[in-house]
Parts: structure tokens; sequence; C-alpha cells
């Protein structure tokens, strides 16, 4: 199977992707009619999924779940938690938002 890399271009990152639900669709003998009945979206969704064209991240999420594939995200997108450079530079915990980086007043130059 085919691993994605860094310097795959964005068709290339779809195309196994598709490929890769495609596989998996067919190891549990699920038709692309009975996978999109399951997931809630329509058969065009899964054709466009599996030929690499993508879809939706909602929609993605609903064949995931149909595929009993829903939690294989965390390996994809850990939580991240905090930075512990952060925390101990913070007296205030775990920060909330991040800030823009804009020149104050009282730092700039006459």
């Amino acid at each position: 199977m085919e691993k994605i890399e860094s310097g795959m271009s964005d068709k290339m990152v779809l195309e196994t992707i598709g490929r890769r639900v495609r596989q998996e669709r067919i190891n549990q003998n699920i038709t692309q009619n009975d996978l999109a009945a399951r997931a809630g979206v329509g058969r065009i969704v899964i054709q466009r999924l599996e030929a690499g064209k993508g879809c939706a991240l909602g929609a993605f999420t609903k064949i995931l779940r149909a595929l009993g594939r829903l939690t294989q995200i965390d390996l994809l997108l850990p939580e991240p938690g905090i930075s512990p450079l952060l925390l101990a530079r913070s007296k205030k915990g775990e920060r909330m938002r991040a800030r823009s980086r804009t020149v104050s007043p009282s730092n700039q130059r006459e």
C-alpha cells in the first residue's frame, strides 16, 4: 500500500485516500450503495471519494463512521496537549487563544 508522504501533491493524497476507502469497503464486502445508505450520503459522494476527487469533511466523517473507522482519526491528528514551554512561561496556565503579532504603541519607534 502506498504511504502518504509530505512531498505528495494534494491530488495524489486524495487518490491514495480514495483507494484506501475503496479497499476497506471491499474488504468489508459493502457495495457503494450500501455504504452510502449507512453513511447517509449520496452514492455519488462515495464514487467521487473513491475516485480521488475528495468530499466534504462532514461526509468523510460519516463514511468513516459507517466503515467502523472513525476512531482512526486519532491516529491522523492526535490530541496536541499543552506545550511544556508555553506552560512554563505562562503563570496563568493553559492558553485559551492565539494572539496576533501587532506592534503596540509603547514599542513603536518615534
